[in-house]
């Protein structure tokens, strides 16, 4: 065998890359990859193969230098085979007299007994196969290391495109006739992004103006130009207003904070500016705005962060709706199916709140993840979600009948009759199991062997107060009070803070009221106090910069006592604290504030000051910190996301975030111990309170109370009073015992099950 191609293994590379990318299609892309790997890769042929999941083969899609005897489409078993084998272990399969391995299975279509040598390499994104790479040589040697090396760095680069090319439906391979029948009934896998079962109409929804599309084009009338622009502007301007007023009703602050960023960069002065300057310097009303709006999305991309990333794609949005307005399109008129099932590649909040919220049942999106915004949103309105949906196109979605099941994120297209039976008989079990939930309401949250817990509400800026009475909540165990502050274009004064503040608490009289001081940095910013930071999560966020800016916080600690006057002793939670240090400051200028308003005449109690446990380091130092302040709450996303090192919003890492993971499990436990030791409360907030099988261990573990979404409330409460704290602790005692976070699930799953309530965590009650 020859000596390795002249170039070098990041020459090679950058020479894949560029024909990669210069091909018009994904299909070209791969043949243009095994195409370069013959020739800067001493062999004699290449060949690339893609999982097909609904035949169950590896079908080959490129080739170069495979003496093919056959015009069928070559199709391999799965399992079959030194292909088989490579993808059975996923691993790098390197062997030099490949037709005597007990392995190989002969094949009549290709002749390969010109070849001796054989290497296989896994084509592997985010943990799923999605193929398998060979090359053939002759002469009996196995591949050098050097070889070998240079393949997998090929093949981890190949891995990327094909995942991209399948999300986009891009690269679908379509089952052989026999095999349509017998897989009609095959649900689409994707990920679950909110739990429940719908049945409808797919309706495909898309940008109905396209900034890309865009040409430049030279103007001599720049002041008509930008009047045009400006009345543009004004008509999105007014469809955004209608739309938030649409998310205030439907949302809480918290889901509905997106369209109060839309309006700001509306409002901008910095945005219209923008666009009039490079409309005044020669470009037409249509080339500006897609001048900003992309420089300002790659600045948003450029940061490497997903959560960011989704504003980006956010502001492409926005700027689409005034370049419609800019081009003078009718807006069409869409009738909405009496169950519509909305599909998109990327869908957003805006063409969610366009579909009457009586005819939208469930969400397809072809991107995304369980904690994107939009299942987020779903997750608020109640109906199921499916996220990340690869291999499919959406456009074989529309005008289909979809069965969607959200606990397992999977989505059935056109369905035989008697799976669509079994699904309606799912949902019709669901529908009856939410009214049962509603005798629930003035019954407390107590297990069968008399142990309560309170089931308090997170709320933000609207009046939840209504919902939480539906629900038969006890209180506010978290008031978002960013959200105040993320809707303004400036900081809120201590009066305009005082009434909000006022407001919640005459909505919950005589009930239990935790208000977390200002919480910014991480993924919450203020448009007018940027924190640019490479790692914004381990940057300056919480008590760090609230005690950097004693003025804000003072400020708002001043408002809050204020407003607590009449009403008995306010719940103050503190964000971010690492250390005992920033507790006590903290403390120190509460307490400053609260005798500055005793010398004023103002008869305020002093309010109960606790604070957030997020971080491993609040974790080692729960029981200092318990003793010095009147509570703590957990923070369960972020102490898990810190605790996991796993970024929550991150797609790519998505599988490795589960708070059920043993570690954060003792995490838990430590704090719990350590508050009850110090003789105080602790309560918990965050996803976990809503997940039907975390809550059985929380019950375990003794927090006092759980804060969580409104809607979910009714759910939590039955399976509190379905378990004794006996049972609960015996199954604490064996997830404890236990090393994977999926064995702990399939516990937990088994409990829910033992004592009928299955239909929590799955389709139909039995």
């Amino acid at each position: 065998m020859s000596g390795v191609n002249h170039l070098t293994a990041q020459a090679i590379l950058r020479k894949v890359n560029q024909a990669v990318e210069a091909a018009p299609s994904p299909s070209t892309a791969l043949a243009a990859y095994v195409s370069l790997l013959k020739e800067l890769i001493p062999c004699s042929a290449a060949a690339l193969f893609l999982c097909d999941d609904d035949s169950g083969e590896y079908v080959l899609v490129a080739e170069e230098g495979l003496p093919i005897e056959s015009e069928e489409f070559i199709r391999i078993k799965y399992g079959d085979g030194l292909v088989g084998l490579v993808a059975e272990k996923e691993a790098l399969i390197n062997v030099s007299c490949f037709a005597s391995h007990e392995q190989y299975i002969a094949d009549a279509r290709v002749d390969e007994s010109l070849f001796d040598s054989f290497l296989g390499l896994p084509i592997i994104d985010g943990a799923a196969l999605l193929g398998v790479v060979v090359l053939y040589a002759e002469g009996k040697h196995i591949f050098p290391d050097e070889w070998c090396s240079i393949c997998l760095t090929l093949t981890v680069n190949l891995a990327v495109l094909v995942a991209q090319a399948k999300a986009k439906g891009k690269l679908t391979m379509t089952a052989s006739p026999n095999c349509r029948a017998r897989y009609k009934d095959q649900a689409i896998s994707a990920l679950p992004g909110a739990p429940g079962i719908a049945i409808g109409k797919g309706v495909l929804v898309f940008p109905e103006a396209d900034l890309d599309a865009v040409p430049d084009k030279e103007i001599k009338d720049a002041t008509s130009e930008i009047k045009r622009f400006d009345h543009a502007l004004t008509q999105a301007k007014e469809g955004m207003i209608a739309l938030h007023n649409r998310a205030k009703e439907t949302f809480s602050a918290a889901e509905s904070a997106i369209f109060d960023a839309y309006l700001r960069i509306l409002d901008s002065r910095t945005f219209s500016d923008k666009v009039h300057d490079i409309i005044r310097n020669g470009q037409w009303a249509e080339g500006a705005l897609r001048c900003v709006i992309k420089a300002q999305v790659a600045q948003f991309e450029a940061l490497d962060d997903p959560y960011l990333s989704e504003r980006a794609d956010d502001l492409s949005d926005l700027g689409r709706r005034v370049l419609f307005f800019l081009q003078e399109k009718e807006k069409e008129t869409r009738t909405y199916p009496e169950k519509t099932i909305l599909v998109s590649e990327s869908l957003t909040a805006s063409a969610l709140l366009e579909v009457p919220h009586e005819r939208l049942i469930g969400i397809v999106s072809a991107t995304g993840s369980a904690n994107a915004h939009i299942a987020i949103l779903a997750r608020a309105m109640g109906i199921p979600a499916i996220m990340g949906m690869h291999g499919v196109s959406v456009i074989d979605l529309s005008d289909k009948t979809l069965v969607l099941d959200g606990y397992y994120g999977q989505v059935y297209v056109s369905p035989s009759r008697a799976l669509k039976r079994e699904f309606q008989s799912f949902s019709k079990e669901e529908s009856e199991l939410d009214a049962e939930l509603v005798a629930l309401k003035d019954l407390p949250a107590e297990t069968l062997d008399n142990h309560k817990v309170s089931l308090l509400i997170n709320t933000g800026l609207h009046d939840d107060s209504r919902l939480a009475s539906c629900v038969g909540a006890e209180g506010v165990g978290l008031y978002r009070s960013e959200l105040l502050f993320m809707r303004e274009n400036r900081f809120p004064s201590e009066n305009e803070q005082y009434v909000a503040y006022k407001h919640l608490i005459d909505s919950f009289p005589n009930q239990p009221i935790t208000m977390r001081t200002l919480d910014i940095g991480g993924d919450k910013s203020l448009p007018y106090f940027p924190i640019q930071e490479d790692n914004p999560f381990l940057g300056w966020r919480g008590i760090r910069v609230t005690l950097d800016h004693p003025e804000i916080f003072l400020q708002q600690v001043r408002a809050m006592i204020r407003a607590s006057e009449g009403h008995g002793p306010l719940k103050m939670m503190l964000p971010m604290v690492t250390s005992l240090f920033e507790a006590e400051e903290a403390l120190r200028l509460i307490i400053q504030v609260h005798q500055e308003l005793l010398e004023a005449g103002i008869a305020v109690e002093m309010p109960s000051v606790g604070t957030m446990i997020e971080v491993p380091a609040a974790v080692y130092q729960s029981y200092e910190l318990a003793k010095r302040l009147s509570f703590l709450s957990v923070g369960s996303n972020d102490l898990t996301q810190y605790v996991l090192a796993v970024d929550r919003n991150n797609p790519r890492v998505a599988d490795y975030y589960d708070s059920l993971h043993p570690a954060v499990l003792m995490a838990l436990q430590q704090v719990v111990k350590s508050a009850h030791k110090a003789g105080k409360p602790v309560g918990i907030c965050g996803e976990m309170c809503s997940d039907p099988l975390s809550v059985i261990l929380l019950l375990a573990l003794g927090f006092d109370s759980l804060s969580m979404n409104a809607r979910i409330l009714p759910r939590i409460k039955w399976i509190i009073r379905s378990f004794t704290l006996e049972t609960a602790q015996e199954l604490l005692k064996e997830a404890l015992s236990m090393h994977d976070p999926r064995e702990v699930r399939q516990l937990l799953e088994d409990a829910l099950e033992a004592v009928g309530l299955g239909g929590l965590i799955r389709a139909g009650r039995q």
